[in-house]
């Protein structure tokens, strides 16, 4: 194939975007949606949507009682598997994505010094207590909206309190594990 056929080639292949991008160019200036307000077809049995439900918050059971069921070692198979990617366990371990976790329970949210917390998170304040460490796994973005967490969270409650009870063994002095009886301390006001 000589260089005027392949510049031919070419050509109409620069060609043929130009065209397509400009016919998609030419298609948003010329054609404007409009949402409807209701629906077109209306549809006999079915119930007529609210304006702006919120949907409701998840019930997330209290702590204490999972964790007296729990087991460490279910929970550092579950920390290996989920966690270890973005943080380290080992005291003095070094930051990864995420903070180092030794020490967590009890400590301050943003304990690291010198990691970069999400602005919502150090506005949040407080420590890790055993039930804002359940909430914060279940799912981070319900307690700060702004995380940089990119962690969906821990749905299985069972799975949760194991996990919990593992990160409360890496101290040097770890917290007692809550009464099961006890009503659980109430949460701090969310911030986003």
């Amino acid at each position: 194939m000589d260089s005027l056929e392949f510049n031919k080639g070419a050509a109409a292949i620069l060609v043929a975007g130009i065209a397509f991008m400009l016919s998609g160019v030419i298609a948003d200036g010329l054609v404007h949606p409009k949402e409807l307000q209701k629906s077109v077809i209306k549809i006999e049995g079915a119930a007529e949507p609210t304006a702006a439900t919120k949907p409701a918050e998840p019930v997330i059971p209290p702590i204490a009682p999972l964790l007296a069921s729990a087991s460490v070692e279910r929970g550092q198979a579950d920390v290996q598997k989920l966690c270890s990617v973005c943080h380290s366990f080992n005291e003095g371990g070094p930051t990864k994505i995420g903070p180092n976790l030794y020490g967590i329970v009890g400590n301050i949210r943003d304990h690291m010094p010198g990691f970069n917390y999400s602005d919502g998170l150090r506005k949040l304040g407080g420590k890790w207590t055993y039930e804002n460490l359940n909430h914060w796994l279940f799912n981070p973005r319900l307690v700060v909206a702004d995380t940089r967490m990119a962690f969906g969270g821990i749905a299985n409650e069972k799975e949760r309190a194991d996990v919990i009870d593992y990160l409360h063994t890496l101290s040097p002095h770890p917290l007692p594990l809550p009464n099961p009886a006890a009503e659980p301390a109430p949460l701090p006001p969310k911030k986003s």
